[in-house]
């Protein structure tokens, strides 16, 4: 056994790796006052639609509020249900309501809020790892970034360009 251990790691020695760092920018907004009135406006309604939020299990509220090309603005809140798979992210119900109620119109940005019912969010709520992917679907279906911004309930507020800042080496239809 020692023998087989000491062969692989010359072989893996011997192996010419490359390392590549990924790395993106974000904005960090003090205060919804920071933010440009667009931006500001829909964090507004992303806020409301977190009040809409059914949370029976989880007592944490999200709300999303998606900006499309249009000038229209989609709303979504988390929606749980007792069988928990069964539930969506506000995210997503916002993303996939400007889908069908707006089919082929680009999304611009999405902003999004959390709150717990529990103790005080304080840190930017980004979105789960499914939501991610979704939005992911979208920005590579549509060919252009979709904006994120993102709040907890106080405190700083985060503004990335483009979802693939938070997902790179993303999965998509090109590999199917």
């Amino acid at each position: 056994m020692r023998r087989f251990c000491y062969f692989w790691s010359k072989i893996a020695a011997s192996i010419t790796m490359k390392k590549q760092t990924i790395s993106f920018e974000l904005s960090v907004f003090e205060s919804l006052e920071e933010l440009n009135e667009q931006d500001h406006r829909l964090m507004l309604l992303a806020i409301a639609a977190r009040k809409d939020a059914y949370a029976p299990y989880s007592n944490f509220k999200v709300g999303a509020a998606v900006l499309l090309e249009n000038g229209e603005v989609v709303i979504g809140s988390n929606q749980e249900n007792a069988s928990y798979p069964s539930g969506l992210c506000a995210e997503r119900v916002a993303v996939f309501q400007a889908g069908a109620k707006f089919p082929g119109v680009t999304i611009k940005s999405i902003a999004i809020t959390a709150k717990s019912n529990t103790h005080l969010v304080t840190k930017p709520a980004a979105p789960c790892g499914n939501c991610r992917q979704a939005i992911s679907e979208y920005e590579y279906k549509q060919q252009s970034p979709i904006e994120l911004i993102l709040m907890g309930e106080q405190g700083d507020i985060i503004k990335c360009q483009s979802l693939d800042d938070l997902l790179p080496l993303s999965f998509n239809n090109s590999y199917l």
